[in-house]
């Protein structure tokens, strides 16, 4: 059938039915995109006659019919069944608008206005059931708002009330604290009154006592100065006994033969006839108040290279840890952080020192400054392989030993 020759009602019931979904339809078609955004039932109202003519359109129709499927008729009415048909063009669509049309045009002889109005308003009623519904959704969701600001209002209030009782409380034990230190000191102030009487009459008793200790002083003179010489002696031969005992070898040279050397740019370790093994690692730490230093990573990496630097560090630290607890030396192993901003708190035995380097400072300057900071006459050992090093820790009084000297101690 004609598009023109559609029957007034059923063309009506066409719009409406293509008004509801409307919005769904994509692309909406230029004239009908304000006619889109009223409510349903202006979209029927005012924009009926730029839908009816956008129908025109085959492909506009067919988008149309897809929406209008998807909404579930609400009755058998054969009038929306005969709009819904004329929409899609399903088979037998002809058949089905020309029998709706024929009633109609019987039922438009009998009462023809009372019939469209009907149409018109149940078009009418349908759009504003929909627009009803989008009401209601919309007045939910702002109660839904209100009652979530509600709860939220409600719940600060009880955290205001809350802080409000904590700080009268804090309020209340802090006036207290003040009564009780006001008592406190007025107590102490009576008590260091107290004292000060009482510190005068000891002054006054140690002043008495001081002449007297005078007195005594000359006689106990001459008994303190047997003491000292007998005290002497003993040091004495307990240094000539240990020198005995540890076996030290003869040291060759005189105290101007360094200076000499570091004048004619010739600086090493000090002189000496024993070869470094660990044997005689042992024995220099053995010395009363001996000083370990050794340069971390120069050891590690020479005795340990397949590990991780992490594991070699842990290995160094706990074989220091027995040698440490015979010897007694004091020892410090230094590492290189040098490029790292990160420092790692590790674990060491009673008796050793773990340092890193700060950031931009090698381990090298580290253990110069270490060496510097040691008095002329302690015993030194710097444990390192670095030539640089070597002589710089030599030169300030230090004996420089090999790093394998220490690994050959370490497993043995």
């Amino acid at each position: 059938m004609d598009q023109a020759a559609l029957p007034e009602r059923l063309r009506l019931r066409v719009v409406a039915l293509v008004s509801a979904v409307l919005p769904s339809v994509t692309p909406v078609p230029p004239p009908l995109r304000k006619v889109s955004g009223f409510a349903p039932a202006r979209r029927a109202r005012l924009g009926g006659t730029l839908i009816w003519d956008a129908l025109a359109d085959e492909d506009f129709r067919d988008r149309a019919a897809v929406q209008v499927a998807a909404v579930p008729a609400g009755t058998d009415d054969p009038l929306d069944g005969a709009a819904r048909a004329w929409l899609s063009r399903e088979e037998g669509w002809q058949a089905r608008v020309d029998a709706v049309a024929e009633t109609l045009a019987a039922e438009h002889v009998r009462d023809d206005h009372g019939r469209a109005e009907l149409g018109r308003l149940t078009a009418q009623v349908a759009a504003l059931q929909a627009e009803l519904t989008q009401v209601k959704s919309r007045h939910r969701q702002e109660l839904d708002r209100a009652e979530a600001d509600h709860k939220v209002l409600r719940q600060r209030l009880g955290e205001a009330r809350s802080a409000l009782r904590g700080a009268e409380g804090e309020r209340d034990a802090a006036l207290a604290a003040r009564d009780e230190a006001v008592a406190a000191a007025e107590s102490a102030t009576r008590t260091a009154e107290g004292d000060v009487r009482r510190l005068r009459a000891q002054l006054d008793e140690a002043k008495s006592g001081l002449a007297a200790q005078r007195r005594d002083s000359r006689s106990d003179r001459d008994a303190a100065t047997i003491r000292a010489r007998l005290l002497l002696d003993a040091v004495v031969d307990s240094a000539t006994g240990l020198r005995r005992e540890l076996g030290l070898p003869a040291v060759e040279g005189v105290p101007g033969d360094a200076v000499e050397a570091s004048l004619a740019g010739a600086v090493g370790a000090p002189a000496s006839s024993a070869p470094a093994t660990p044997a005689l690692l042992e024995q220099l730490l053995a010395l009363p108040h001996s000083r370990l230093i050794v340069d971390g990573y120069n050891v590690t990496k020479a005795a340990w290279p397949a590990a991780s630097l992490e594991a070699q560090r842990s290995r160094l630290v706990a074989a220091l840890g027995p040698v440490v607890a015979r010897s007694g030396a004091e020892t410090t192993v230094v590492f290189d952080a040098a490029e790292s901003t990160a420092r790692t708190v590790m674990p060491a035995p009673r008796g050793v020192r773990v340092v890193f380097s700060p950031a931009g400072v090698i381990a090298d300057e580290v253990i110069r400054q270490l060496v510097a900071a040691e008095p002329h006459g302690r015993v030194v050992v710097v444990i390192t392989s670095d030539r640089a090093l070597s002589s710089d820790a030599a030169r300030a009084g230090a004996r420089v030993l090999e790093g394998n000297v220490l690994s050959g101690l370490l497993s043995r």
